[in-house]
């Protein structure tokens, strides 16, 4: 793939579709300011599909007290890792996923690629459920037509891109504040709440592990997205600004809407539906707010369907390229959108099952996977090669990453199996999470397993060597652009 420098253009405005995919960003098209990861992340969680991930503890029979403190313990650890992710886009100018190609090498980054195109056409199946019904319940339309409505709305918006992205999110997120902060006042004024129902009562160790899992789970997986969507930043963003706005912004949009789900659960425990519930609380204020706080939860759901979207197609088309090298024209990144949102359209309309217990598994599963790449990915950026690539050297199969990166591998395979008998699926128990009643302590085990793994291998790489050719190579791929590519 040719990642030549071949133009120096102004920022695109926000109408304009964007050209870049899978490739490098120079520093002349690098812009936007990194508040703007604040409302992004906040709009991603800030959506009713978050509601459902809020309801699994209570609905098992948690507290509402223990279920708030799971959400709020989950989305702090989640959030963390994801949030340091943040950083590689200003570095690198490049997507999340294929900067695995260094830790695992050219196609031996197919594994964690092809984990995280299925992450994002899963996530749409059961984001899209959720807007469906929101569609429905709104519009009138049949679950079929609402499909295709939403989707249809989250598919424009994905081909336009990266800057539009963020300019939405913005608005969608001043918009959900305003609302949602009105229908908490409503909750306060017009539901009664039972007496003890802020106590903690009996501590349920099953039903509190996977709460914690399930939000530990929602915010991580959130990881594979992360650089996309902080690439065009300026090199000069700061890791921490970049960790703070997107921590800040995706937690507290966790916290908030996985709480409300909470709530709402345990005030209507008959309901099973987050949108019924939404539309009931909101009547019990005055009727016809119920169908308003509905109607303005629409830009959310296009937030998050657009998220997976845009990124995977970028995901296919690194596994694509993976396979045999392309170009990086504006039709293959439409190609590969569209892939995307064909399959999520087309297996949310024809999965059958419940929601609630088929998002938790789904969840768990890839959880499963993509802890050990999270862990090699954050330790190579960080601790290892400490931000330095040769990005010309990423796209090469014979490259100095070689196509197979055996550290990595290793690491992530001894991480995977590590936390086997800590696992809890409905196909497989393991022996330790049998012990614990089902519960799920594995991502506490694989991370640090797999990063500890990577890090030992990783003391063989010859960083000096590397980080010069990085940047002998940045003054031929970018000459405007800054020489060190570290992550200070």
């Amino acid at each position: 793939m040719d990642t030549s420098v071949t133009r120096t253009t102004a920022p695109p405005a926000a109408t304009g579709v964007e050209t870049r995919s899978i490739d490098y960003v120079p520093v002349s098209e690098r812009h936007g300011k990194v508040w703007h990861l604040g409302p992004l992340w906040f709009a991603g969680n800030a959506q009713l599909a978050t509601l459902a991930i809020g309801a699994f503890g209570v609905v098992l029979g948690l507290s509402f007290a223990w279920s708030i403190l799971a959400i709020v313990l989950g989305s702090v650890i989640g959030t963390l890792f994801m949030a340091f992710h943040s950083a590689q886009g200003p570095k690198l100018g490049l997507p999340q996923m294929i900067q695995s190609r260094p830790q695992f090498g050219y196609y031996g980054a197919l594994l964690p690629v092809i984990v995280a195109v299925a992450l994002f056409i899963g996530y749409n199946v059961f984001n899209t459920e959720i807007a469906a019904v929101t569609v429905q319940q709104t519009a009138g339309t049949n679950i079929t037509v609402s499909t295709f409505i939403i989707c249809g709305i989250a598919f424009v918006w994905a081909i336009f891109g990266y800057r539009l992205i963020h300019v939405f999110c913005q608005w969608a997120s001043i918009l959900f504040i305003a609302v949602y902060v009105l229908f908490g006042i409503g909750l306060l004024v017009a539901v009664h709440v039972p007496a003890g129902f802020y106590s903690f009562g009996t501590f349920k160790g099953d039903p509190f592990l996977l709460e914690l899992g399930a939000v530990l789970s929602y915010q991580l997986t959130w990881a594979p997205y992360v650089s996309e969507y902080s690439r065009y930043l300026p090199r000069r963003t700061s890791t921490a600004s970049a960790f703070w706005w997107t921590y800040l912004g995706s937690g507290i949009g966790a916290v908030w809407l996985a709480g409300l789900g909470a709530f709402l659960a345990a005030i209507y425990p008959k309901i099973t539906s987050s949108v019924t519930a939404i539309h009931t609380a909101g009547n019990a204020w005055f009727h016809g707010w119920g169908f308003i706080v509905l109607l303005c939860s629409w830009p959310g759901l296009v937030a998050v369907i657009g998220l997976n979207m845009y990124s995977g197609g970028l995901a296919t088309l690194t596994t694509i390229d993976s396979i045999k090298p392309i170009k990086t024209t504006r039709t293959n990144r439409l190609l590969a959108i569209t892939f995307i949102a064909v399959a999520g359209t087309v297996l949310a309309l024809t999965i059958p099952g419940s929601f609630l217990t088929d998002f938790s598994a789904w969840l768990t599963i890839i959880l499963y996977f993509m802890i050990p790449w999270t862990a090699v990915n954050l330790v190579d950026f960080f601790f290892v090669r400490k931000g330095n690539y040769a990005i010309k050297e990423i796209f090469k199969p014979n490259g100095m990453y070689h196509r197979w990166g055996w550290r990595g591998l290793t690491a992530y395979w001894v991480g995977f199996f590590a936390m086997a008998p800590f696992m809890s699926t409905v196909l497989y128990t393991g022996i330790v999470a049998h012990d614990l009643g089902g519960g799920d302590i594995s991502p506490f085990i694989g991370f640090p397993v797999a990063a500890i793994v990577y890090w030992i291998l990783a003391r063989s790489i010859n960083v000096p060597e590397e980080t010069r050719i990085a940047q002998q190579e940045m003054h031929e791929l970018d000459p405007e652009g800054s020489i060190g590519l570290g992550t200070s």
